[in-house]
């Protein structure tokens, strides 16, 4: 490396809805490296969205025309609905451009190794976005794990339960196979990513899906139990119907455990405009620390910061000298399967096995 500061990364979004708005785009402005260089969206009110939060990044009407340009861009961004993510993700690949993909990375495990495979062959780098890797509870419950405190774990339990009583308008609600709409793809593809990071494949899978609110064209509340290796279990629930929410984590251990309200505060504070870098960006405050111990001897455990901003400070790291990519594309597909045979699973009322390919 030379003594002259490397010119920031040029970075693309396609999509400047809540992904891309909320999420994306704030942690490349904040990631030292990278430019918000682009973004592509057509819609009136997100143009001038954009105008206001990232001035300097130019409008595109449409991602064809970045395309035929690629040597003006060093990564793109896939923040599109679910039904575009494969689409844009190939082209972006075909023209020779390292992609990040918003979770899930597409709408059927199929679709998704193929696109895993694409970017292999043409050795152009492909990631996907798990931003709750880098919730700190999650961050917290992993320390744990990793050092044993917790003794030898027999149940996690993992819940994202929202109170959204009313259907929003929305491609999330809509039935289309494509839209990969529904509780299990939104807030799933988080859910079993946690779990298969802290514990490992899963070996068999049993769920329970259901359509709870009138009206509801796809699933808004969910079960998902999954067998890990050793016999572990995974208990995950998601719904958008919770008028009372369950902890966020419960984690059994024949030593000790740990249970956690509330969620990470990172995605609010992207909401109202908060970046990383400042202080006390990702803390949870005091009140707010989980429990670890036993009945009886229970003590409030600090909650490791949050990092959102970590996923983009290892692509750039990646990008520009080789490191490791922050989630491996192969993950996502995995996750994806997860999912699919989740739904099987509901729709037959059945344990089912994980195909080795999946339980890699």
């Amino acid at each position: 490396m030379t003594g002259t500061a490397q010119a920031p990364l040029r970075v693309a979004l396609l999509g400047y809805g809540i992904a891309g708005r909320v999420f994306h785009a704030p942690l490349i402005a904040a990631t030292a490296g990278l430019r918000l260089h682009a973004v592509v969206t057509r819609d009136p009110q997100r143009r001038q969205q954009v105008r206001q939060e990232h001035p300097d990044a130019r409008l595109v009407d449409d991602a064809e025309l970045l395309w035929r340009s690629p040597e003006a861009l060093d990564l793109v961004v896939v923040a599109t609905p679910n039904r575009q993510h494969v689409a844009m993700a190939r082209a972006a690949l075909a023209a020779g451009l390292p992609v990040v993909v918003d979770k899930p990375l597409a709408a059927t495990a199929e679709q998704g190794r193929e696109l895993v495979d694409e970017a292999a062959r043409l050795g152009v780098p492909l990631t996907v976005f798990q931003n709750r890797r880098w919730d700190g509870d999650f961050l917290t419950v992993r320390r744990l794990v990793e050092q044993g405190e917790l003794g030898r774990v027999t149940r996690f339990e993992s819940r994202f339960e929202r109170w959204r009583p009313t259907i929003k308008p929305g491609w999330r609600e809509h039935a289309a196979a494509d839209e990969a709409g529904g509780v299990l793809y939104d807030l799933g593809a988080h859910l079993i990513d946690q779990a298969v990071q802290l514990f490992g494949p899963a070996s068999h899978v049993y769920a329970e899906v259901d359509r709870r609110r009138a009206g509801a064209q796809v699933d808004d509340d969910a079960f998902v139990a999954l067998t890990h290796a050793g016999g572990l279990r995974s208990h995950l629930w998601m719904s958008a119907l919770t008028p009372q929410l369950g902890p966020r984590f419960r984690v059994l251990g024949d030593r000790a455990g740990y249970t956690s309200y509330g969620l990470d505060p990172q995605e609010d504070a992207l909401r109202d405009g908060g970046r990383p870098g400042g202080a006390g960006w990702g803390e949870v405050a005091p009140e707010r620390y989980g429990q670890f111990g036993v009945d009886g001897d229970l003590r409030p455990l600090r909650t490791e910061p949050g990092s959102y901003q970590s996923f983009y400070e290892q692509v750039a790291a990646a990008l520009r000298d080789g490191a490791p990519l922050p989630v491996d594309a192969r993950d996502a597909v995995d996750t994806v399967a997860l999912i699919e045979l989740a739904h099987r699973s509901a729709a037959e009322g059945a344990v089912l096995p994980v195909p080795q390919s999946t339980a890699r």
